[in-house]
């Protein structure tokens, strides 16, 4: 499980003054790429192999309100890995206020030239990280 850590900017708020609901699909990217990154396999490495992942779903669900300068750690685990789908779990901590505020849930698959692929053929060295995240390991 990784761990992003950010501040909520006052140009991501709504006109009720909290961070408007778009921003967390976007949060949710940025704690996905650091995920891989602090894994040890960048997602720029991924797609520097011709290799693309493409949202196929994404759920949200909204529990507590986060405010301009909030502070939130979004913590990412693997849910499910099949090797050519990945599905993570999202939680969304604002620290600032002591709560969670967000979980999520996002659907990925791999795909070269529109095809889906298997990740343990293409990139051996990342299915197996992913497989290992998927155990908890």
């Amino acid at each position: 499980m990784g761990v992003y850590r950010r501040k909520a900017q006052y140009h991501e708020t709504d006109q009720m003054g909290i961070i408007h609901h778009s921003n967390y699909v976007k949060w949710m990217e940025e704690a996905r790429i650091d995920f891989m990154k602090e894994m040890g396999f960048g997602y720029g490495e991924v797609e520097n192999r011709g290799i693309v992942s493409p949202v196929a779903g994404v759920s949200v669900s909204y529990k507590k309100p986060v405010l301009f300068d909030d502070v939130v750690e979004i913590s990412v685990s693997v849910r499910k890995y099949s090797g050519a789908v990945l599905e993570l779990d999202y939680e969304f901590f604002n620290v600032t206020r002591g709560e969670v505020c967000t979980v999520a849930s996002s659907k990925h698959c791999f795909t070269r030239d529109g095809k889906l692929v298997s990740l343990k053929r293409e990139i051996p060295e990342l299915d197996v990280l992913f497989r290992d995240c998927a155990k908890g390991e």
